[in-house]
């Protein structure tokens, strides 16, 4: 019998996710990875219209992807007049390797007269949280990172993202030893507002 979680239980636990930058093996499996997707795509989404892929990077397609970021990081100090050193270069290409698996989220708008564009993204936002979470309930660590690299034509040329689509999130995950502080107190009555009107 499946115990059930208190409404607290549940508020504590989302209030317990935590970004993890350093990430190891064990990765979450694909049938994992799946449920997790299969959470992420209950996120609002007006029409149905579905605005998002998911493309998962492992093993070596990471390096594939670390040689996308660096002809972007080429290209945009080319567009500058400048190059990048050695040890930038190195950085740059091991920038995926900071994890075992990274699951890439991105934009897949459709013309909708009801559902403007940024609808659309918001949406893609809600469903990169989803899948943040479903993969911590599996018990596994992330970290949401995008960065200056990311809509940067190599890259999107990469996952074949169109011009008017975007890398909303590349979402590193694995396995984490590192103890996390506890958070601290989370204060909202600088962030939240009531209004009520009675006649």
């Amino acid at each position: 019998m499946r115990t059930r979680v208190t409404d607290e239980q549940l508020i504590n636990w989302i209030n317990s996710r935590r970004s993890v930058g350093n990430l190891n093996i064990p990765a979450p499996t694909h049938t994992q990875i799946k449920a997790a997707v299969e959470c992420a795509v209950t996120a609002p989404d007006h029409k149905k219209l579905q605005p998002w892929r998911f493309i998962v990077i492992e093993g070596n397609a990471r390096h594939e992807l670390g040689r996308a970021f660096l002809a972007a990081a080429e290209a945009q100090a080319a567009a500058q007049g400048e190059s990048l050193d050695e040890k930038t270069r190195t950085k740059t290409y091991n920038m995926p390797l900071r994890a075992p698996t990274i699951i890439t989220v991105v934009t897949d708008m459709k013309c909708h007269q009801k559902v403007p564009p940024f609808e659309q993204l918001l949406s893609t936002g809600a469903a990169v949280q989803n899948l943040i979470l479903a993969l911590k309930a599996q018990g596994y660590s992330t970290v949401w990172r995008t960065g200056l690299l990311c809509n940067e034509p190599a890259v999107k040329d990469y996952f074949k993202v169109g011009v008017d689509d975007y890398i909303a999130a590349f979402v590193y995950t694995g396995t984490s030893g590192c103890a996390m502080p506890d958070r601290g107190l989370i204060e909202t009555d600088s962030l939240l507002t009531f209004k009520n009107t009675t006649s």
